[in-house]
C-alpha cells in the first residue's frame, strides 16, 4: 500500500513536472517563433472584416484570400503600432499590476477565439455580398463553403509577409551589432541607424537602380512576347492595309498587336452581305515602334501611310489612341467600318511594349506625348485639304489611350474646333478634360451620371439610353464619354484614401451594391484591386463596355442612312466577331 502511495506521488510530481516545462514550452513557443501581437491581432481582424466587405466587383476566393492577406498585415503592423505607443508612454502612468500567467493565457486565448468567430462571421456575411454583386452583373456567385476558403489563404499570405518582416527586422539588428562594434555608434541610437540605413538602401534601390531594373527588364519581356506571331494573324495582302507588301510599315515591326489589328476586320464583301448596300475596302493603317527607319518619325510615317492608302480621300478618318501595347478595341473599328460602309480609315500607333497596368506607372507621360504628337502631325496633313474634300475627323481613345487622346486638346473649345466627333471610353480618374467636365457638371446630377452644359455638347452614358439625354438638343462636333458605375479605372483615386467620393455618397449605380461603404485606406486599396480585374465581368459592366461602343459612334456621327434594322444587324456581326477574337486570341 506504501510503495503504491509512493508511486503515485511521484508520478504526480512528474506530471507538475511535465506541464511546468510544457507551459514553458508553450510559452517560448508563442513568445518567439509565433511572437503574435494580440493588439496587432485585434486590428488585423479588424482590416480583414473591412477587405472582404462589398467593393466594386465580384471577387472568387482566391482573390479575394490575397486581398484580405495584404489588408489584415496592414491592420497587424497599425495595432503593432498602437500597442508599442501604450506600452512606452502610456502605461508607465498608470498604477500597473501585470496579471498573473493564468489570467493572461485566458485573455490571449480568449482574443484569439473571438478574433477567428468574427473573421469568420464576416467571411459567411461576404460570401452572401459576393453573391449580390454576381447577380448584378448577370453572373454566376460563389458558396459559401467555397468562399471559406479565403480565410486560410488570407492567413497563408498574412504568414509570409510577417515573415518577411521579421527577416528585416533580423537584418535590422545585425547592422545594429555592426555599428556597435565597428563604427562605436552607442548602442541604443544603433537599432535607429541601422534601420535608417536599411530603410535608405531599399528606398534607393526601388526608386533607382531597381525601379529602372524592373522596368527595363518588363519592357524586354513584354518586347518579346510584342514579336510573337500567331497563325490567327495573317499579313494582309489588300494596300488599304498596313503591313501589306504595298505598305511603308513592315509587316514585322508593327508588334503583336498591331498585326492583329491590320490582319483582322470586315473587308467590302462582308459589309457590303451585312449592309445590303455596296461598300469600300476599308483603310487600317498602323504603325509600330520599330516601323520608323532613318530617323523617320512614327508620326510622319503615319501620315505617309494614309497618304498612300488615299485615306484623306474617305468619308470617315479615326484617330485611335492605343493602350499600352498598341491594343485597339476591335469592336470599336469593326463598328465604324460597318456604319459607313468601308469608307472609313482608321489610324494608330504603338507606343509602348508594357501592358496597360504598367504603362499606368511608367508611360503616362509617354501615352500624352504619343497621342499628341499623332494626332498634331494628322491635323496638320488633314487640315492642309479643301473643306470640302476632306473626312470628318474623329478621335478615339480607351482606358489609358483616352488619356493620350484628350492630351492632344487644351480644353473644350479647341476640342471642338479641331474634331468632328470625339468618342472616348472608361477613362482614368486622372483624365484631365473628364475631371473638369465632371467637376463642372450641373447641380443636381449625380458623378456617376453627370450633365455638363445640359448636354449639349458633352454627354456620359453607361447605357445606349443614356446618350439621348437629357434632351434631344445635342450640337456637333459632339463629344460622348462611356463609363459604368462600376468601373474601377474610373473611379480609382488616391483621394480615396481619405475622403469619400461622391459616387459613394449620392444614389448608386445600378450595379453597384447598396452594401459598399467608404471607409479610410481601405475603400482605395479595395478599388484599386479591382483594377486587375476590371474586365474580368460581363458587358455592360466593369471596364467591359461590348457593343455599347457602336451606340456611342451612333450618336457621335451617325451616317445618313441610319435605321433601327441597320443597327441590329451590324451589332450581331460585330459581337460574333468579338466571340471569334476571344475564341483564338
Amino acid at each position: 500500500m506504501l510503495d503504491s502511495t509512493e508511486a503515485l506521488t511521484s508520478l504526480r510530481a512528474r506530471g507538475v513536472v511535465l506541464a511546468r516545462r510544457a507551459s514553458e514550452l508553450l510559452h517560448r513557443l508563442e513568445k518567439d517563433v509565433i511572437g503574435l501581437n494580440y493588439a496587432g491581432l485585434v486590428v488585423a481582424t479588424v482590416f480583414f472584416a473591412w477587405s472582404v466587405t462589398p467593393s466594386l466587383l465580384p471577387r472568387d476566393w482566391l482573390f479575394q484570400g490575397l486581398i484580405s492577406g495584404f489588408n489584415a498585415v496592414i491592420g497587424y503592423g497599425v495595432g503593432c503600432v498602437f500597442d508599442w505607443a501604450f506600452r512606452r508612454w502610456v502605461r508607465p502612468k498608470l498604477p500597473w499590476q501585470p496579471p498573473s500567467l493564468r489570467v493572461q493565457y485566458a485573455v490571449k486565448v480568449t482574443v484569439l477565439v473571438v478574433c477567428i468567430l468574427a473573421a469568420g462571421y464576416m467571411l459567411v456575411l461576404s460570401a452572401d455580398w459576393q453573391r449580390q454583386i454576381y447577380t448584378l452583373m448577370d453572373m454566376t456567385g460563389t458558396t459559401t463553403s467555397g468562399y471559406l476558403r479565403t480565410g486560410g489563404l488570407s492567413l497563408l499570405v498574412g504568414t509570409v509577409v510577417v515573415g518577411l518582416y521579421r527577416t528585416f527586422r533580423i537584418i535590422v539588428r545585425l547592422l545594429a551589432r555592426l555599428l556597435s562594434r565597428w563604427v562605436r555608434v552607442p548602442s541604443r541610437f544603433a537599432p535607429t541607424v541601422g534601420a535608417a540605413l536599411l530603410a535608405v538602401l531599399v528606398v534607393s534601390l526601388f526608386n533607382g537602380l531597381a525601379m529602372r531594373a524592373f522596368f527595363a527588364a518588363a519592357n524586354s519581356a513584354f518586347s518579346v512576347r510584342n514579336d510573337k506571331m500567331t497563325s490567327y494573324a495573317v499579313q494582309p495582302q489588300a494596300p488599304e492595309r498596313s503591313g501589306s507588301p504595298q505598305s511603308l510599315a513592315g509587316w514585322n515591326t508593327l508588334g503583336s498587336e498591331g498585326r492583329w489589328f491590320v490582319s483582322h476586320g470586315p473587308d467590302a464583301f462582308r459589309i457590303g452581305a451585312v449592309t445590303g448596300k455596296p461598300a469600300l475596302e476599308p483603310i487600317r493603317a498602323y504603325v509600330g515602334l520599330e516601323s520608323a527607319k532613318h530617323g523617320e518619325s512614327q508620326q510622319d510615317l503615319a501620315v505617309d501611310e494614309l497618304e498612300r492608302t488615299h485615306a484623306f480621300d474617305r468619308k470617315v478618318l479615326v484617330v485611335v489612341t492605343t493602350t499600352g501595347t498598341g491594343w485597339v478595341n476591335s469592336m470599336t473599328a469593326n463598328a465604324i467600318e460597318y456604319m459607313y460602309g468601308g469608307d472609313t480609315a482608321i489610324v494608330a500607333s504603338q507606343y509602348s511594349y508594357l501592358p496597360s497596368v504598367l504603362s499606368f506607372l511608367a508611360d503616362r507621360q509617354k501615352v500624352a506625348e504619343s497621342g499628341r504628337k499623332m494626332f498634331d502631325a494628322i491635323y496638320r496633313a488633314w487640315s492642309q485639304r479643301p473643306v470640302q474634300n476632306r473626312p470628318k475627323l474623329l478621335v478615339y481613345g480607351e482606358s489609358l489611350g483616352s488619356q493620350g487622346s484628350e492630351s492632344a486638346f487644351s480644353g473644350l473649345a479647341d476640342l471642338r474646333a479641331r474634331v468632328d466627333g470625339a468618342l472616348w471610353v472608361g477613362p482614368p480618374n486622372s483624365n484631365l478634360l473628364w475631371s473638369q467636365f465632371v467637376t463642372r457638371r450641373d447641380p443636381g446630377s449625380r458623378e456617376v451620371a453627370p450633365v455638363y452644359a445640359d448636354g449639349l455638347v458633352v454627354r456620359f452614358a453607361a447605357n445606349a439610353a443614356d446618350l439621348s439625354e437629357p434632351s434631344p438638343e445635342w450640337r456637333r462636333p459632339r463629344i460622348a464619354y462611356l463609363q459604368h458605375a462600376s468601373d474601377p479605372i474610373v473611379w480609382w483615386s488616391p483621394d480615396l484614401i481619405f475622403s469619400r467620393p461622391n459616387w459613394l455618397s449620392e444614389r448608386r449605380g445600378s450595379d453597384v451594391s447598396t452594401q459598399m461603404r467608404w471607409w479610410p485606406f481601405v475603400t482605395f486599396w479595395q478599388v484599386a484591386a479591382d483594377l486587375t480585374n476590371a474586365q474580368g465581368v460581363s458587358d455592360g459592366h466593369g471596364h467591359n463596355y461590348g457593343s455599347l461602343v457602336l451606340d456611342g459612334w451612333a450618336a457621335v456621327l451617325p451616317p445618313p442612312d441610319w435605321n433601327p434594322d441597320l443597327e441590329e444587324r451590324i451589332r450581331t456581326q460585330i459581337e460574333l466577331s468579338e466571340a471569334y477574337e476571344r475564341a483564338v486570341k
